[in-house]
Formats: structure tokens, sequence, C-alpha cells
């Protein structure tokens, strides 16, 4: 399977960003295969969200084409200062479970360093592919190239190639990417 990362237009991330202890990343749980569906509302609505997905080979009726999918099936990003108004606003969109954490005023934050590296890998436009969640190894960091300053773990290397996994803890997710072992240094 091929596998090749694209960020759609209507995802981009924010271009302003607020002060970053009144705005924080969320994770929106949503309805299957109804990211896109409840980015759109978010954006018509002037709220910051962030889909990354990346592309995929498929084969329908014995033709193959590259389709769009998202690289966190079930979830979208939100980069918000969350008030009620706001929690209430993101809840009514169509296809939204829940925002994840316990209630509207204590909902589950996601380190910005984590989306951050996400929007690297997707703007350097490496390849990118779904990789099994770690709780266990070598946290790294790249310290040259396209990923500089990217951390992750570091779950191969053979002949200075490796496979970096970048994780969402709260989702408990992860993908992978090809990296030069010569650039990472542990963290």
């Amino acid at each position: 399977m091929t596998v090749s990362v694209h960020l759609p237009e209507t995802t981009a991330r924010p271009q302003v960003r607020v002060a970053a202890d009144s705005t924080s990343w969320y994770a929106i749980w949503t309805r299957s295969h109804s990211e896109q569906l409840v980015a759109d509302q978010l954006l018509a609505k002037g709220l910051h969200v962030f889909l990354p997905k990346f592309s995929i080979w498929s084969r329908r009726g014995g033709v193959r084409h590259l389709i769009q999918v998202p690289m966190f099936s079930g979830y979208v990003f939100l980069n918000e200062a969350v008030d009620k108004n706001t929690y209430i606003e993101v809840i009514k969109a169509r296809g939204v479970v829940r925002l994840l954490g316990e209630r509207w005023d204590s909902l589950s934050p996601i380190p910005d360093r984590e989306i951050e590296s996400l929007q690297q890998v997707l703007d350097a436009g490496l390849p990118v592919t779904p990789h099994s969640y770690l709780r266990e190894g070598q946290r790294v960091r790249i310290t040259a190239g396209p990923l500089k300053g990217v951390e992750g773990f570091l779950v191969e290397n053979k002949s200075q190639k490796g496979i970096l996994v970048l994780s969402v803890d709260l989702l408990q997710r992860s993908v992978a990417v090809k990296v030069d072992c010569t650039w990472v240094v542990a963290a």
C-alpha cells in the first residue's frame, strides 16, 4: 500500500494564534466517517479545527485510485479557548459524539507539541502510515532536516534508516514516518 500525505485546504491550521495560555487543543470524537462533515461545520462557525489526512490506494470496481482518509479516524482536533457557549456550539454540530473530557469545564487538552509535530510532518510531505500506539520505547528528537525539532518514539533502526512514531496520547493513536537515524538523538 502506497501512502502519501495531504493536508486539505479546508482544514489548514490557523495562521493567527491567541496567547498559548488562553487556547488549547482538544479532541472531538465524531461518528464513523463524519470527520470532514464535523470539520466543515465548525470551520463555518469560525472555529479553528485541524483534520489531518493522508492518501491511500483504494480499489473499487476493479479500479485503483487514491482516496483521502483521516489520519485518526473518528477524531477532529479543535484549537480554542472553550467556554460553555463554544462547547455547546461544538456538540450541536451534526456528527459530533462529544469532546473528550469529563464535562465542558474539565476537557482533556492535548499538548501543543503533539499537534505541532503532526502539522510539521504534514508540511514536510513525507509518507505517513498508521502505526500501533506505543506506551514504551525510546523517545527521540530529530536534529536536522525537514523534521528538525520533532519528537517521537524510534521503533526501528536499520542501516541508518528508522521509523519515528508520533502519538496523540489522549486518543491512544499513532502514525509512523521514515527518518534518517543520523539526525536522531535521545530526547
